[in-house]
């Protein structure tokens, strides 16, 4: 068995995190609410009930747009008695910015290609 081959343990479950956080941002990008709803936060935080009156959506479905946008760091919530305000974060856009550049950085030489002698 070539142990080269294999990552240990801890390095696969990095790696699968890694891959699990990084799918995270970009599931906040696949939806046109929830696009909407960045927009509107562009402009700065907005309470919950603002982005509800503004889109054609119900409480829960907010609310399930609200969640996914949260655990991708890009929006902040802040509650404040019943209600809960959203904002974009510094951090997060920074984050998804950096990521999308990363993964679309094209690395490989001329010399470096996979596909060289594949389809003969």
């Amino acid at each position: 068995m070539n142990s080269d081959r294999f990552f240990p343990i801890y390095e696969v479950v990095c790696l699968e995190n890694k891959y699990l956080d990084n799918a995270r941002v970009f599931k906040a990008f696949c939806d046109e609410n929830r696009l909407i709803i960045l927009e509107m936060l562009q402009s700065g935080e907005k309470c919950a009930c603002v982005l509800l009156e503004k889109l054609s959506i119900t409480q829960p479905t907010l609310s399930h747009h609200m969640k996914i946008l949260c655990e991708s760091g890009i929006i902040s919530p802040r509650k404040e008695g019943k209600w809960t305000y959203y904002s974009i974060s510094k951090d997060g856009s920074e984050n998804a910015a950096r990521l999308l550049k990363e993964l679309t950085i094209v690395t490989a030489t001329e010399d470096e290609n996979d596909n060289e002698g594949c389809c003969e």
